[in-house]
């Protein structure tokens, strides 16, 4: 049956999976009477930081203040550059920007999503202190290779800090928003970039309404002190949180420096704990979803990005797809068509330099041939685990009937 044989049906593209357990749990902590940052949060910490065998997890505000907190650790600021992919949305590249540092953007990979991990080397001069990779649609990119590319330079290298002088290398900060749940040779991500950071924002896998963390990989260092540091990143440099400020005669505390207002509050973890205990099941859940994807999609023109091999497993957090010899006007013509059937599609990503304020820092879009031609037919269709394989039908319906009308 065709999606125009058979009854109309609306498709979000990425609405929250809430069930009554994220309801209790969320009313539960509103009843506890610690609503901040308390014992839950730190509870979710734990869980994160031991399923993901990571040397620490601090929860956070947002993905994008995971990063943020992670360059000032790193101690990267003004004269620092830093690297990261021009296809990726703009928080990767933004969070370089407020701690001071430049940005300097690297092309994807030709006919990928991921960074071009050959042309990284030539991007490293002696002001270089990290490299962003991201993490598209929830598939790891190849870390060995990146360390390789990143340690050929490491002659370079020019260490301002104690935390740089013990990596002796440009560090690896992974924008892994889109891939919680995801391995790479076996190795859980959390555990194989140096800092890695996650989100948990309403559109993501494992929500908490707004939210993130950044994990760290055991290393040898002061995992305490890493720790120290982010809460104090996280909450104005106090020296002491809420939590221990509540505590008899504990009322006393420290400004350490001027910090930032980005940690996450006991609702938000009291939802991510609840969302947390279906996670296994909802990546499983992808994963079917997935290939039934494309299964139904083979051989109609139409490339998917591979979320699964025996080097990877992706979290499967989004179903991009590439429309084969399509433009973009096509490409939008498509979604118009089929958000008439009730499909909502989405496109990740419009390349950086794309965007005003970028072009506005000297980035030209003619420098980045793959990535353009990447963004030019890419379509994001719905994947979220409300879904139900009769939804999936419906979804390749349109799609291949819509493109049979666009072609």
């Amino acid at each position: 049956m065709t999606a125009t044989e058979c009854t109309q049906r609306t498709i979000a593209f990425s609405p929250p999976d809430i069930t009554d357990a994220e309801v209790e749990a969320v009313a539960c902590a509103l009843k506890s009477g610690w609503i901040t940052t308390g014992p839950r949060t730190k509870e979710l910490e734990e869980r994160l930081r031991d399923a993901y065998s990571c040397a620490g997890v601090a929860c956070l505000s947002s993905a994008t203040a995971a990063l943020e907190c992670a360059l000032r650790v790193m101690g990267i600021g003004p004269g620092d550059e830093v690297i990261t992919s021009a296809y990726t949305y703009t928080a990767s590249a933004s969070a370089i920007v407020h701690v001071g540092a430049t940005p300097v953007l690297c092309d994807c990979a030709k006919d990928a999503f991921q960074i071009d991990i050959d042309a990284i080397p030539s991007l490293i001069t002696p002001k270089t202190k990290a490299v962003i990779p991201v993490d598209v649609g929830g598939r790891m990119v190849d870390y060995d290779r990146l360390v390789e590319a990143v340690e050929s330079k490491s002659d370079l290298f020019r260490p301002a800090t104690p935390l740089q002088e013990a990596f002796g290398r440009v560090m690896i900060l992974a924008d892994s928003a889109h891939a919680l749940g995801a391995s790479y040779k076996g190795r859980p991500c959390g555990s194989v970039a140096d800092f890695t950071a996650f989100s948990f924002h309403a559109v993501k896998n494992l929500t908490t309404g707004e939210g993130g963390a950044l994990a760290w990989r055991k290393c040898g260092l002061d995992d305490g002190e890493i720790y120290r540091q982010l809460m104090l990143q996280s909450l104005h440099g106090q020296s002491k949180d809420a939590l221990t400020k509540c505590k008899a005669g504990s009322w006393e505390y420290d400004i350490v420096f001027p910090g930032y207002k980005c940690n996450m509050t006991d609702i938000q973890a009291a939802l991510g704990l609840a969302q947390f205990e279906r996670y296994p099941a909802l990546l499983a859940r992808r994963r079917k979803m997935i290939e039934h994807y494309a299964e139904r999609l083979e051989g109609h023109g139409v490339s998917i990005m591979q979320h699964y091999t025996d080097d990877f497993a992706s979290s499967g957090h989004l179903m991009l797809t590439r429309i084969e010899g399509a433009d973009g006007e096509m490409r939008n013509r498509v979604i118009c068509r089929m958000a008439d059937m009730g499909v909502s599609c989405n496109v990740h990503y419009k390349p950086l330099p794309l965007f005003t304020a970028y072009r506005n820092m000297g980035f030209d879009p003619s420098d980045f041939p793959n990535s353009c031609a990447q963004f030019e037919n890419e379509l994001t269709l719905p994947l979220h685990t409300l879904l139900s394989d009769e939804d999936v039908d419906y979804v390749c319906d349109c799609y291949l009937a819509a493109l049979g009308e666009c072609r």
